[in-house]
C-alpha cells in the first residue's frame, strides 16, 4: 500500500503524488489514519466503466426476470421488507 502523511501534501501539493501515483492507489494518512484516496485518472476511469457496466447487466437480468415472469409484487415497503427478512430463515 502506497502511503503519503497528509502533511507532506499540504507541503509539496500535488507534486506529491508524481513519484508514486504510478505504483497505484495512494493512501494519504491523517491523524495517523488513512483519510483519503489518490488514483490516477486511467484507474478511475476503469472503475467507473466496471460499475456501469455491471449495473447495466443488472437491469438487464432483472428485465429478463419480469419478462419471464419471475418477479414478484409487494402493497408496500413493510410486505417488502416481510419477505426479505424471512427469506434468511
Amino acid at each position: 500500500m502506497n502511503t503519503l502523511p497528509a502533511q507532506e501534501v499540504k507541503r509539496r501539493g500535488v507534486a506529491a503524488f508524481d513519484e508514486t501515483i504510478g505504483n497505484g492507489p495512494i493512501h494519504i494518512i491523517r491523524r495517523n489514519r488513512p483519510e483519503y484516496v489518490v488514483i490516477s485518472q486511467a484507474r478511475y476511469s476503469e472503475m467507473v466503466e466496471a460499475l456501469r457496466a455491471d449495473y447495466e447487466a443488472r437491469v438487464l437480468e432483472a428485465s429478463e426476470d419480469h419478462r419471464a415472469g419471475r418477479g414478484r409484487r409487494f402493497g408496500s415497503g413493510a410486505e417488502l421488507t416481510e419477505a426479505l427478512l424471512s427469506e434468511g430463515e
